[in-house]
């Protein structure tokens, strides 16, 4: 059984959606194993061995390409590697392939590190800092109107089909308000989100660990998350 270490976060859930949309049932094929990242379950050793950049989510797979365990970290090359292994949701054209890989790397690069930023100082941040605030709420509305338009004329971001693409993407913009965003202004975008929200894999996949997750008030989370503890030597 797929071992998924993971907390409710947007890349965890691209994970958790991944899984259930090749197939795979939380409790037969896969179980999760919570890293509360607020009580810094991200910093023990055992976490370490199978992400050592300390980061969710993170996977073991008793039954790799070899027939040998395998441990993957990073929710991209995660997605990549169910996609191979279930031959599900990679187009198997090189064009639709690479049309398809395209838009996976804009969100690893652009819309989860921006949006990241966004509800950072946003919301997270103990002081409003006006020109980080200013510029990470402008790149947020600007990789939406760079999404909405791809989406103009075709129902999902890489075409035609639903893929790991549409996956990575969708649950970085289920927190579209502490973005700064109003869904008026991004009427393909919403759409899409629609369609993809309406997915009953999906539905699965974003309730993993929704209960566990609670908003961040103390000290201690904040250090986990965005202070000293983020850094100290492992």
């Amino acid at each position: 059984m797929i071992q998924v270490y993971s907390w409710p976060t947007p890349n965890g859930h691209k994970v958790h959606i991944m899984l259930e949309e090749c197939g795979l049932r939380l409790g037969r094929d896969w179980q999760v194993h919570p890293i509360n990242i607020g009580l810094g379950d991200q910093f023990s050793p055992e976490f370490l061995k199978i992400s050592p950049n300390n980061k969710i989510p993170a996977l073991v797979d008793p039954i790799g390409p070899d027939g040998k365990p395998i441990s993957l970290f990073e929710s991209g090359a995660i997605l990549l590697y169910l996609a191979a292994k279930t031959g599900r949701l990679l187009p198997k054209s090189d064009r639709q392939k690479f049309e398809t890989l395209q838009w996976l790397m804009f969100q690893m690069g652009g819309v989860g590190p921006m949006l990241g930023q966004a509800h950072h100082f946003r919301i997270y941040a103990p002081e409003k800092i006006d020109y980080a605030y200013d510029r990470y709420t402008k790149e947020a509305k600007r990789l939406y109107g760079v999404m909405n338009k791809q989406l103009e004329d075709r129902p999902f971001i890489a075409g035609k089909q639903y893929t790991v693409a549409d996956i990575a993407i969708f649950p970085w913009v289920r927190s579209w308000q502490n973005q700064g965003i109003e869904w008026k202004d991004h009427p393909s975008l919403k759409a899409w989100f629609d369609r993809v929200a309406a997915r009953p894999a999906v539905q699965r996949g974003v309730a993993v660990l929704a209960d566990a997750r609670k908003p961040l008030t103390d000290d201690k989370a904040r250090n986990a998350l965005f202070g000293k503890g983020q850094y100290k030597k492992r």
